[in-house]
Order: C-alpha cells, then sequence, then structure tokens
C-alpha cells in the first residue's frame, strides 16, 4: 500500500511539475499553484524526492518565495504581464466574438489591478538587506 501511495504522489507531482513549467512561459496557465500542488505531492511520496525538489530552482525561485510571503521584484512583476499582455492582445485581435473580447479586457484590467495592489513589490536592496540581517 505505501509503494502505491508514493508512486501515486510522485506521479502527481511530476505532473503538476511539469504544468507548472509550461505555466511559467505560458501567461494563461498559472504556474505558481501546480508549483505547490507539486511540492505537497512530493512531500508525501517521499523524503528523497522531497529534497530533490526541494534543491531546485523552481522550488527556491517560485514556491519558497510564495511559502516565506515575500512577493515579487518589480522586474518579474512585469516580465510577467508583459509576456500576459501580448498574449491577451493577441487573443482580442484573433477572437471575433465581442463578449469574448470583453471578457479577455476584463481579465488584463484585473491581472494589473491584482499585481499592482495586492502582490508586495519587493525592493532588491531590502531582499539583501533582510537576507544579511537573517544570517547574522
Amino acid at each position: 500500500m505505501k509503494m502505491i501511495k508514493t508512486i501515486l504522489f510522485a506521479s502527481i507531482g511530476a505532473i503538476a511539475l511539469l504544468i507548472g513549467i509550461a505555466g511559467t512561459f505560458l501567461p494563461v496557465l498559472p504556474g505558481g499553484p501546480f508549483y505547490l500542488i507539486a511540492a505537497f505531492c512530493f512531500a508525501k511520496s517521499s523524503k528523497r524526492i522531497d529534497n530533490w525538489f526541494k534543491s531546485t530552482w523552481i522550488y527556491k525561485k517560485y514556491v519558497l518565495a510564495f511559502l516565506q510571503k515575500k512577493g515579487m521584484s518589480r522586474t518579474e512583476k512585469i516580465r510577467i504581464n508583459v509576456i500576459a499582455d501580448i498574449f491577451i492582445l493577441a487573443s482580442v485581435l484573433y477572437v471575433d466574438i465581442l463578449l469574448v473580447r470583453i471578457l479577455l479586457i476584463l481579465l488584463a484590467l484585473y491581472k494589473h489591478y491584482y499585481f499592482i495592489y495586492k502582490i508586495k513589490t519587493i525592493h532588491l536592496e531590502d531582499a539583501e538587506a533582510s537576507k544579511k540581517s537573517k544570517s547574522m
């Protein structure tokens, strides 16, 4: 039974990780929630897989930052928004249904609101200073 549980959680974690990686590059697919699912599944599958995932750059950059509630740098926010806006604009131009166009524009506006007001902006100097103070 333990072997089935390990295989099941490792498989779900691997699928979530792949979807999360795709979500990092495709702005219409959120990567963060899938990284969290992968972290949960890997932690439940085996200690070795959990340790491996926690040593990856994906975990350190996306999951750990989320778990520590640090927020995002201004550069990351701009990069994500510009890429997402390009895809949303392409969709608005491609789709010929007025309701879908309106929904896409509303989605883009809400995305900007969320990134500006709901996600904390981390200044690189502040992040480096807090790292130094924690290490002392």
